[in-house]
């Protein structure tokens, strides 16, 4: 009898094992270590929190964050990252959230700052984050992930950060042959679309408000300066992003929010966990280059 009882406990956990999928569900403990990926000098340095999924040898597909914070603050590890990062460990990915040079500290970043001081910002943020994929990709053995499959995710500033390394960045870091395998910004934008071609097109997830005060949702000034502000510069917001995709038919995911504000920027880490598994999983992953919308209510 106890015999039985064993084979049929057996049985049944061959049985939930079947039915989970890893990059969606959830079925790893996770590890989390802190790296250095660059020096400055002696003093500065940028630091990385890398999460993976523990007991897996084979190479993984990597998730790299980058937090808000108008290039100006936040930091890598609040609660909502962490509990982001733990989550999609949890289904078979690694992922690094990294700290980067905040260069608008105590300078701001809205319409009283200098247009070319936000794009600077830009630069140097994709910059950083150009930094910690090299130095993930030259650290093979300690985080032994899958070059061809890294995805690059921001919220806010972050978000912006991402889309303007995907998209317009002149990446000066990175081999020439590296490519991304996709990017994911809540509630970013970017200075140009002319940069969004067949060649540099990679499936796109988006997530924005449509009634975004600060980052517009489709194509309008940042944080909606007068022409005459010294900050004033136009942004292709999500819309206009997914928009250009479409018509070059390619890849992409734009989840609205209808009437959402900015304040939606980091709601998507916490509430959309499962469109973001939808679109690694489809879209990066099995290459299904699929064109999804959807729209909620506020």
């Amino acid at each position: 009898m106890k015999h039985i009882l064993t084979l049929f406990v057996l049985l049944l956990n061959l049985q939930f094992s079947l039915a989970q999928t890893e990059y969606i569900d959830s079925l790893y403990t996770v590890e989390k270590t802190t790296h250095t990926y660059h020096k400055f000098d002696r003093k500065d340095s940028l630091q990385l929190d890398f999460y993976k999924p523990q007991g897996v040898e084979k190479q993984l597909p990597l998730l790299v964050y980058v937090h808000g914070g108008g290039f100006s603050s936040g930091v890598r590890n609040d609660k909502n990252t962490k509990k982001f990062a733990n989550a999609m460990a949890e289904k078979g990915y690694a992922v690094a959230s990294i700290s980067y040079r905040l260069i608008m500290k105590r300078k701001g970043f809205d319409c009283n700052t200098k247009t070319e001081d936000k794009i600077k910002a830009f630069d140097t943020a994709a910059e950083d984050v150009s930094y910690a994929i090299k130095h993930i990709i030259k650290n093979m053995s300690t985080f032994n992930i899958d070059k061809d499959k890294i995805v690059i995710s921001g919220t806010s500033a972050g978000a912006e950060a991402v889309l303007h390394l995907a998209y317009v960045y002149n990446n000066k870091i990175l081999p020439k042959r590296f490519k991304l395998a996709g990017v994911i910004g809540m509630a970013g934008a970017i200075t140009t679309l002319d940069q969004i071609n067949m060649d540099k097109a990679i499936p796109t997830q988006l997530f924005h408000g449509t009634n975004d005060n600060l980052v517009p949702y489709h194509i309008a000034a940042h944080h909606y300066c007068s022409p005459d502000a010294k900050g004033y510069m136009i942004l292709n917001g999500s819309r206009a992003i997914a928009d250009r995709l479409k018509g070059l038919g390619k890849s992409y995911y734009l989840f609205s929010i209808n009437s959402g504000t900015h304040s939606w920027s980091g709601i998507p880490m916490r509430r959309c966990i499962t469109e973001v598994t939808d679109f690694l999983f489809n879209d990066v992953l099995n290459m299904a280059n699929r064109q999804t919308e959807r729209t909620i209510g506020f």
